[in-house]
């Protein structure tokens, strides 16, 4: 584990490699689950007020589930998340000419209708952060749907921290993240153990 700032990272977000290849795995993250992608607060509602610069991607059945569930529920868990639809999909997904799960929330981004990505924890997939009164906990969460992700990261030797750069810094800012690199490029073997 490594500690920067407030966040305790797990070592395999700097030596396990990954790149999420979306053509294999169809979008998976998107679908497979128990609940929702965990949001923050100003995130539930920020994705409220840009409901209408994205709703046009969705499906009627996802557009009735929101107006059922609102824009956000609170899971078993009690944690705040995206609400569901069908067999765990995430109501704010589509599927593309392609068969690929999508976010509309990011398309609407991608095609510069807003400037909301997406909720950081969808944006950090397959990295997980858990916050604690006192620290945040920094973990790869390594699920059979990504399988693809590490083939593919393996192939092109890219760690997940480099994968991950952008919504790295997205958490947690440039500092934080430049001293994460420093310390994945300066650890020892003998450290990384």
């Amino acid at each position: 584990m490594l500690q920067i700032g407030k966040a305790v990272v797990s070592l395999d977000v700097i030596q396990k490699e990954f790149c999420c290849d979306i053509v294999k795995c169809k979008g998976a993250c998107c679908v497979a689950g128990d609940s929702g992608a965990p949001v923050t607060t100003e995130e539930a509602q920020l994705i409220e007020l840009l409901y209408p610069q994205f709703e046009g991607y969705l499906s009627d059945e996802n557009k009735e589930e929101i107006v059922r569930q609102g824009f956000s529920v609170i899971d078993s868990d009690g944690d705040l998340v995206t609400p569901i639809v069908g067999n765990n999909e995430c109501v704010y997904t589509f599927v593309d000419e392609r068969g690929i799960t999508k976010c509309a929330i990011e398309r609407a981004y991608l095609e510069k209708k807003t400037t909301f990505r997406k909720p950081v924890s969808c944006h950090l997939f397959p990295i997980r952060i858990t916050s604690y009164k006192r620290f945040d906990a920094v973990n790869y969460q390594q699920l059979d749907i990504c399988q693809p992700g590490r083939i593919c990261g393996k192939s092109q030797a890219l760690p997940l921290y480099k994968y991950l750069q952008e919504p790295l810094i997205r958490a947690y800012g440039p500092e934080w993240y430049d001293e994460l690199t420093y310390a994945a490029e300066n650890l020892t073997e003998d450290q990384l153990r």
